[in-house]
């Protein structure tokens, strides 16, 4: 798991200094004591620089990032957005507390959302997507951004598992309207927990900056505690402990991707020595994070049995096979709200489910044996002969 390999001594003497000079551990305010260090602002500062964006929000972790995101565009009751089949339940959790209505795209080879797919969901109540890069992988962006634009729909891009990846050279998460990240304990980066937000409109950025401070606007003018405001909101602010982590997490962000790229090439180097498998796709010009490689056999049984073998060599997997129903919406009968519009949804996502099925997902991480390789050969051979 990246970014917690990499936790050392910089973390530690961030935090540190938080207690050497006020003790304060909330976000802003009470000026008077903490001799001028704001962790959130300079992680918020640091990650808008690192990203190429104007104005970027830390939150308390990637699910608030969503739904604050969602908040900010006025979605709400009544109002659709679309995400793909394959992510993890909070991006479905963050539309259903919105009171909007999830509808759920296909996804391709790639294991992001099918474009093709995406235009055939929409309608005039569809007012925003959401698009994952799932587990490193770029989404199809540039397609879905144009597909977004064409019908006047807003574009998010749920990047938390792409926080340093491109396509062309462009940052994942700045070609929407947002972008949402998490730092989470097994993502890139992380902080524990905690998320961000970037944004392409400043008015939006402030809208989300006072809705996750409960309408605070943080007027300089006035005291915090006469405040105003001009909206109702809820408290999805980042601790300055959260925020002391970041700063040091994001400086060692290019180094734990350069890592696991590496990694994910000298094992990729391996299994393309073996005939009876196949790789996702990856879109063209896309960076990867590299968060975990993925592969497919010829049926869900040989996944499975793929995933025994790799435990049996000390390794294993991630998500798939072994996590598939935390990540694939057919599966996720508790959220009534998925169903309610498409009572055939099941069958809709047989596409999805063939894909998933097949699929064998080894993660990536920053410090490697160099054995492993040749492990994760020898547990797909035993598979498949």
């Amino acid at each position: 798991m990246p970014g917690n390999e990499v936790i050392g001594k910089e973390e530690f003497e961030e935090i540190q200094d938080i207690f050497q000079n006020g003790s304060v551990l909330f976000r802003s305010g009470f000026d008077n004591l903490r001799n001028n260090r704001y962790k959130v602002k300079k992680f918020e500062n640091d990650f808008a620089l690192f990203m190429s964006v104007e104005n970027a929000l830390a939150v308390s972790s990637g699910t608030a990032a969503l739904r604050v995101a969602l908040a900010a565009l006025d979605i709400s009751e009544g109002d659709e957005v679309i995400t793909q089949s394959f992510t993890f339940v909070a991006t479905v959790e963050a539309i259903v507390e919105s009171r909007a209505t999830p509808v759920i795209c296909n996804i391709n080879k790639s294991l992001n959302m099918d474009p093709d797919n995406l235009k055939d969901l929409i309608n005039p109540r569809t007012k925003a997507v959401i698009a994952v890069h799932m587990l490193g992988v770029p989404a199809n962006i540039k397609e879905i951004k144009k597909i977004c634009d064409n019908n006047n729909i807003f574009l998010i891009e749920d990047t938390a598992w792409g926080c340093g990846g491109s396509v062309n050279n462009k940052k994942l998460g700045t070609f929407g309207d947002i972008g949402t990240y998490s730092f989470d304990f097994a993502k890139t980066i992380t902080t524990g927990e905690g998320g961000m937000l970037v944004f392409k409109d400043k008015k939006v950025f402030e809208k989300a900056s006072a809705w996750h401070d409960h309408g605070h606007e943080n007027n300089p003018s006035v005291p915090r505690w006469a405040d105003t405001r001009q909206s109702s909101g809820f408290n999805y602010r980042m601790t300055e402990l959260q925020g002391a982590v970041g700063i040091a997490q994001l400086k060692k962000l290019s180094h734990v991707i350069e890592n696991q790229r590496l990694n994910k090439f000298l094992i990729k180097n391996e299994l393309e020595k073996i005939d009876d498998i196949t790789f996702r796709d990856i879109p063209s010009g896309s960076y990867e994070t590299a968060d975990a490689l993925i592969f497919f056999l010829d049926s869900k049984e040989r996944a499975i049995n793929c995933r025994e073998e790799l435990l049996k060599q000390g390794l294993g997997t991630k998500i798939l096979p072994e996590a598939y129903t935390w990540h694939f919406a057919a599966t996720w009968t508790h959220i009534k709200e998925i169903f309610q519009e498409n009572p055939k949804l099941v069958d809709d996502l047989n596409p999805s489910k063939d894909i998933l099925s097949k699929a064998v997902s080894v993660p990536i991480g920053v410090n490697m044996n160099k054995n492993v390789p040749e492990y994760i050969k020898n547990a797909v051979l035993k598979t498949i002969h």
